[in-house]
């Protein structure tokens, strides 16, 4: 293989093994019901029966209604946000960054389930604001699309304040030199710049929201409220087990996302946002001068009631020796803490496998998602649109029908050597579903850095590896860094692939807490989730510390 071939060659194997693979197995189970006897008879069958069924519009309809109520959601809170972070010299923009993470530490089963212990009836809040009754917008859709918000609008908070201060208000200072006002200058100037950021991050808010199990399993379970992915864990729990219906369902939500993913690409249709070309540009933030207060009171809002509330409802139970003890000082307990460091070591060893497995992740779906970001965008190869499709399927997917694929691929005979049973299962899981963070976070990156820096390095003789690793590895890193940031939050909490997975004495953190519980021990499933959230936010701390190293 020659030099020019290498990097898009281990790309393309790396891509056919993390997603080609397990969604192929999905396809193939989906056509071929009786794929698991060996058996390719009645193809397609499974698509009449599951399209015939009268429930299934209802689980498109609340799916995409969840969807878009998430992505719609999450602009107006993200949007602004990052713009007032990008544009401004904002008072301890670091912190608020950090702040803004917590949600992604926070697992969304186990927010749901804090959210639950504070506005339910007789809840936390109840308890000290006895008039306040939310038990009922929580248990409804709407409360179900906020809660689901409140833990992914960093998606679009971190896009929109990186790429506006990637580009500055250069720009916009020659409009208002020209005589436009600040409003004009930002709505037909900065605004359209970060159109690609938030766009992507959109699209990943949305695939998200339909996606994710953990929320609409713990409230809409109570409410009567289904989407496709309870609809899809219901058919793989409940006997007889309807294999090639979930895969259908599964297939459905690939064909949502693809709609989504094609609308996006129509918005940016013949837009050129090019805005770094290499030459020394003032990026220098704004001052917020007499909106500072207003702008901090903004984000104190925004923090209290997405980071602080569900934290504090997490860290009372947990802390808390029963909860029908409710929040008095008698209550208060260290026994669950107790218990995790007295429980044989189970504790401990779920913590350091998630952390370790979360770390290779962040390493393989970062590089992943950089190599194929820039194939597509930098280089534009053929075979681009491929690339960039397989990207998008693992957002699509559920986790449960990711390991799904993922038994059906490498339990098999035929192969060699395989991950099936092996450790190695759950870090091929976790990169294949995390894989669109680094690979949507790059892209935006990639394409306000325009194209005449890599044309001058190859006229003077540069390789594609050396441009790659001088140029424009620099350029994104801030970008790549925090979507791998985003990676290693998610995999350390990841938790349906993990159940389905993990292998005999193999546990990690969302399993431990999962079972604690099933066995009704909430109080040592909240310590433990308090623990991880703690330890994953240090890191993240050191990772800032990094980074501003690496801009210094």
């Amino acid at each position: 293989m020659n030099r020019n071939a290498f990097l898009p060659g281990v790309t393309g194997i790396a891509l056919l093994l993390l997603v080609a693979v397990p969604v192929a197995f999905v396809v193939l189970q989906a056509v071929f019901p009786h794929l698991d006897t060996g058996s390719y008879s009645t193809p397609f069958s499974a698509f009449t029966r599951v399209f015939a069924e009268p429930a299934l519009r209802e689980l498109i309809a609340t799916t995409l209604k969840v969807g878009l109520g998430v992505a719609l959601c999450s602009a107006l809170i993200g949007v602004p946000l990052g713009a007032l972070r990008g544009l401004f010299a904002l008072p301890g923009a670091a912190l608020w960054d950090v702040v803004f993470l917590i949600p992604f530490l926070l697992p969304p089963y186990i927010a749901a389930l804090a959210w639950m212990l504070a506005l339910q009836t007789n809840g936390y809040v109840q308890q000290l604001l006895p008039w306040l009754h939310l038990n009922d917008f929580l248990f409804s859709l709407p409360g179900m699309v906020v809660v689901m918000t409140l833990n992914v609008f960093p998606v679009v908070y971190f896009a929109v304040s990186r790429s506006m201060a990637a580009s500055g208000s250069r720009l916009a200072d020659v409009a208002r030199i020209h005589g436009a006002g600040p409003w004009r200058a930002f709505i037909r100037i900065t605004l359209p710049m970060a159109l690609p950021a938030i766009a992507s991050s959109l699209l990943l808010a949305f695939t998200l929201s339909i996606e994710e199990y953990g929320v609409p399993g713990a409230l809409g379970s109570r409410s009567g409220i289904l989407m496709l992915t309870t609809g899809i864990e219901q058919r793989l729990a409940d006997w007889p087990i309807d294999m090639p219906g979930a895969a259908v369902l599964s297939l459905l939500l690939v064909a949502i996302a693809l709609c989504a993913y094609s609308v996006q690409r129509a918005v940016l249709a013949g837009k050129n946002v090019e805005s770094m070309t290499g030459k020394p540009a003032d990026i220098t933030q704004k001052s917020l001068a007499g909106w500072t207060l207003p702008v901090l009171t903004l984000f104190t809002l925004v923090a209290l009631v997405a980071v602080a509330l569900p934290i504090v409802s997490t860290l009372v139970t947990a802390f808390s020796g029963t909860l029908s003890g409710g929040l008095a000082f008698s209550n208060l307990t260290l026994r669950h803490f107790d218990n995790l460091f007295a429980a044989h070591g189970d504790a401990l060893s779920a913590l350091s496998t998630s952390l370790s497995l979360a770390l290779a992740t962040a390493l393989i779906a970062g590089a992943t998602g950089f190599l194929a970001s820039w194939l597509v965008v930098a280089r534009k190869i053929r075979g681009a649109a491929i690339i960039d499709g397989l990207s998008l399927f693992p957002a699509a997917l559920p986790g449960i029908v990711v390991g799904v694929g993922l038994i059906l691929a490498w339990n098999r005979s035929f192969w060699p050597v395989t991950p099936y049973n092996t450790w190695g299962i759950l870090l091929l899981s976790y990169c294949c579903l995390l894989l669109p963070y680094p690979v949507r976070y790059v892209s935006a990156a990639l394409k306000q850095i325009g194209g005449n820096l890599d044309a001058a390095a190859r006229v003077h003789g540069a390789s594609a590896a050396q441009t790659l690793r001088l140029i424009l590895l620099p350029l994104v890193f801030p970008s790549l860094l925090a979507s791998m940031m985003m990676v290693f939050a998610v995999a350390s909490r990841e938790l349906v692939t993990s159940l389905l997975l993990s292998p005999a004495g193999v546990q990690t953190v969302s399993v431990y807490v999962w079972r604690q519980f099933e066995q009704g021990s909430v109080g040592d499933g909240m310590a433990m989730a308090s623990i991880a959230v703690l330890l994953s936010l240090t890191l993240m701390l050191i990772a800032f510390r990094l980074q501003q190293r690496q801009t210094s």
